[in-house]
């Protein structure tokens, strides 16, 4: 990457959208602007999981905002990164349709510890490296991350399904404050925590660090009131939940530091804190001045690094605790990688595709550790469901999806086949496998396979069929799979 390129991260939180610009040099990102919206997406999730459509109307308008600024920039420039609340909503395609067509990118839904990762490195990233052990806490609006770290390294990762908008609806309607409410809510969090004491027990880290808004908001106000700076302590958090029991209401508010948009959100946020407090018999937190959207920016510069993406690393980790075959994963890839390159030649989406193809080449056999009865059930699975360090919850899905599909009938993946780059992927990986069936690597190279229309067409030199029999009958019933599809397939196996 060079000096000078500019680099952008948007954080679609439960409470906020945030934009961050910064610029490269030497390795780090200095800051070019900060934008800051609320638009309170969290408050708008009814109990069945479903988002108003005023507050995807509040998110669309921010997003078409933040889209205008961004003009210019190229996709590998910017990273837009959405957190629990659109994790939970089930109309969150209909809201990410839109919303990426105004931003003018995509947008990832991460997993809760994806999220907790990109924390990390935000808060490392902007503290002085040292061999401290650090206890990493961030209170989102709808889900709580923990990250116990060392120096650059997260050594484990949690999310949890609590934060300041989540318990600010549950536990202060109206945003009313009375002691009775305050204890409720601090049960309640320590209930949802209690199993993170063994996660990150005290006397493993020996500095604990607050990362975004609840951290930041309580420590500003504690510093406008007389209290030190630069620190929130147990004394000062006693403190303000008598502030604020005394003031009864959140409108009632005029603490000195207390920004607006945090009124509404203030209870939920201060209990969870003060029972993460007790829990872990905390003392002080200090305030971190990096997030998520940090952490976004610094993996962008991973990903243009050789042997940086941590996406890499993630899909090794997979086939290591899965016990996978490396060197079939290897030959699928190399020759499922071939045959796209074959079919998806000029898409400008090409590069990347082919790369999500490569990583669910190489997993394709990950359900055969359970099982090797419909393997690629289990497999599926598993990549649905598996905590993958740098990969989107989409991103999983279609992996998972081409494992499914690698195999077998073709109308368990109807719905995914209405995507002509999936189908591109899938019948290149099908290909793939029937093709090293033997475990062997195979004559890929005398094998042609074009696209045209809505066809598919694999033909193959003279005398190919007579010299790999097996495999010339096993693309005769690939043919036939494909006949239930929408999409043609046709071969000329000689």
């Amino acid at each position: 990457m060079q000096n000078g390129t500019l680099l952008a991260a948007i954080d679609l939180g439960s409470n906020s959208f945030r934009l961050e610009i910064g610029r490269f040099h030497a390795g780090h990102i200095e800051r070019v602007e900060y934008l800051k919206e609320t638009v309170r997406q969290g408050s708008g999730l009814d109990e069945n999981k479903v988002l108003s459509q005023a507050a995807m109307e509040r998110g669309w308008e921010c997003l078409s905002r933040f889209g205008e600024r961004l003009q210019g920039f190229t996709k590998q420039q910017v990273r837009a990164v959405a957190t629990q609340t659109l994790r939970e909503a089930k109309n969150r395609d209909e809201f990410l349709r839109r919303a990426q067509s105004l931003l003018g990118f995509a947008i990832e839904v991460v997993p809760g510890q994806e999220e907790a990762r990109l924390i990390y490195q935000g808060v490392s990233r902007l503290l002085p490296l040292s061999d401290e052990k650090r206890l990493v806490v961030d209170i989102g609006g709808r889900s709580t991350e923990m990250i116990l770290g060392l120096g650059y390294e997260p050594r484990r990762l949690e999310s949890y399904r609590l934060g300041s908008v989540a318990w600010s609806t549950r536990y202060f309607p109206r945003g009313q404050f009375t002691a009775a409410a305050f204890k409720t809510a601090e049960v309640a969090a320590k209930a949802v925590l209690d199993e993170a004491l063994d996660t990150f027990p005290p006397s493993e880290w020996s500095i604990a660090y607050g990362s975004s808004g609840t951290v930041g908001a309580v420590a500003d106000v504690l510093a406008a009131n007389g209290w030190a700076s630069g620190v929130v302590t147990r004394s000062g958090l006693d403190w303000l939940v008598d502030k604020l029991i005394k003031a009864g209401n959140a409108d009632n508010l005029k603490f000195e530091g207390l920004k607006e948009d945090r009124k509404a959100v203030i209870g939920g946020g201060v209990s969870v804190l003060r029972a993460i407090f007790d829990l872990f018999g905390i003392e002080q937190m200090v305030p971190a001045q990096g997030a998520l959207r940090q952490g976004a920016l610094y993996d962008l510069i991973a990903r243009e690094t050789d042997g940086g993406d941590v996406r890499e690393r993630t899909v090794q980790w997979l086939a290591d605790r899965f016990s996978i075959d490396e060197a079939q994963a290897q030959r699928v890839s190399e020759v499922s990688m071939a045959l796209f390159a074959q079919v998806a030649a000029g898409d400008t989406q090409n590069e990347r595709y082919s790369q999500k193809l490569a990583w669910a080449a190489r997993l394709h056999e990950v359900g055969t550790h359970i099982s090797h009865d419909r393997s690629y059930h289990h497999g599926a699975y598993i990549l649905d469901n598996v905590d993958a360090r740098g990969f989107s919850i989409p991103e999983l899905h279609r992996m998972s999806q081409l494992v499914l599909g690698q195999r077998g009938k073709l109308r368990k993946l109807e719905q995914s086949l209405n995507d002509e780059l999936f189908a591109k992927q899938l019948v290149s990986l099908r290909l793939a496998v029937l093709l090293c069936h033997a475990r062997q690597l195979p004559e890929h190279q005398s094998i042609k396979l074009s696209f045209k229309g809505n066809g598919f067409k694999i033909s193959t030199n003279p005398g190919w069929s007579r010299r790999y029999p097996q495999s010339a009958w096993l693309l005769g019933e690939e043919v036939q799979a494909w006949q239930k599809t929408a999409w043609k397939f046709s071969a000329d196996i000689r």
